[in-house]
């Protein structure tokens, strides 16, 4: 019996299935010479995933009679660049891909956004499919079409929304995960509760640090999804309940853009940024504060941080991280736009915020 699940993002004909569970990639095989037609492919990856993966998935891919070639990118946030993106869409183009043919993203969020970047631009479109390898990427980057590079001006300033046509969330590569790794990608985990989902963070709340490994690591998995797929059939082109999906970001953001490279992880800026959205709407008077204490000690538990004095850098300036947020590509009008809460679940929309109460609550958190 199959214990893979099946999520659909609901987006007309560009819909698409994210296959989820342990053995995903081989539940995968019977689908694959549909959306690869010509039987080649190309493979991006990273130094780090490559010795791990790619030769399971050229293996896997010649079952299903696909002929794959690899490209091994440098790791890091770095690979997410103009220069890498001219390297992609110039070796598409030199391999003769067809607007029908699928290459695909083995590796975590850098790979995926890249990738996806690339196959948006190469010939106004073509398929490509996500095989995500962290957890980060398995609960929230592979999904929803959003693709991009990073520039000197922030992370994700060029991209565009192109989805891709399957994604495979094999939990089993979680399994060759640093442990700081996996719990930065519970980070959004976590977030997708705190936004809508109170059952979900009632189930991770009692599971305590169990909620990292195991069945219920994967049903999480598989319910985060699910509640991001929902979002993004709403609003595929974040003009509205979308930007909710940003709860903790527009924080963790200027934490991540001020921080040295590489100091913190992206879901531990998230997890801080949460905290502070939390507690910044307890400051508002909107949120109770029994449920900003509960957030706090569940990313204790995990062992993500509960705040920004909790991070692996403390030198924050409140004028240097307002202005990055000020910078933040989902404002508008000028005005900083935050995901606050009025409580667990109770994620919302504050697009009016006043910059001085800002500054002056983050002095107090700093």
């Amino acid at each position: 019996m199959s214990h893979i699940q099946t999520i659909s993002v609901g987006l007309g004909d560009r819909s698409y299935d994210v296959l989820i569970g342990d053995g995903a990639l081989t539940e995968s095989v019977k689908r694959l010479p549909a959306l690869i037609p010509r039987g080649k492919t190309i493979i991006i990856t990273d130094e780090t995933v490559a010795p791990l993966h790619l030769a399971t998935i050229i293996k896997i891919l010649a079952d299903a009679d696909i002929a794959a070639r690899a490209i091994v990118l440098p790791s890091g946030e770095a690979t997410k660049s103009f220069g890498q993106l001219e390297t992609l869409v110039n070796a598409f183009l030199e391999s003769g891909m067809e607007r029908s043919d699928a290459v695909i993203a083995l590796g975590g969020g850098v790979i995926g956004d890249l990738v996806g970047f690339a196959a948006a631009v190469t010939k106004r479109g073509i398929n490509f499919i996500q095989i995500p390898t962290t957890l980060l990427s398995q609960v929230d980057s592979s999904v929803g079409g959003k693709t991009g590079i990073n520039t000197r001006h922030g992370k994700n300033f060029v991209g565009s929304f192109h989805q891709p046509c399957l994604v495979i969330a094999d939990t089993m590569m979680l399994e060759t995960l640093p442990d700081r790794e996996r719990r930065s990608g519970y980070a959004e985990i976590i977030k997708a509760a705190l936004i809508g989902d109170y059952d979900l963070f009632d189930r991770l709340e009692a599971a305590g640090a169990h909620a990292l490994s195991g069945d219920t690591l994967r049903d999480a998995v598989a319910d985060a999804v699910s509640f991001k797929a929902q979002i993004v059939a709403d609003d595929e082109r974040e003009q509205g309940v979308r930007a909710l999906l940003n709860l903790g970001h527009t924080f963790g953001h200027a934490f991540e853009a001020t921080a040295p490279k590489d100091i913190i992880r992206h879901g531990e800026a998230v997890a801080a940024g949460i905290s502070m959205a939390f507690r910044y709407s307890v400051h508002l008077g909107v949120c109770p504060s029994k449920d900003a204490d509960r957030v706090e000690a569940h990313l204790r538990t995990i062992g993500l941080p509960d705040g920004p004095k909790a991070l692996a850098y403390s030198n924050w300036n409140t004028a240097d991280l307002v202005a990055k947020m000020r910078d933040d590509k989902k404002n508008s009008g000028g005005r900083i736009t935050l995901v606050l809460a009025r409580g667990i679940a109770k994620a919302y929309i504050e697009s009016d915020t006043s910059e001085d109460d800002l500054a002056k609550f983050m002095e107090t958190r700093l």
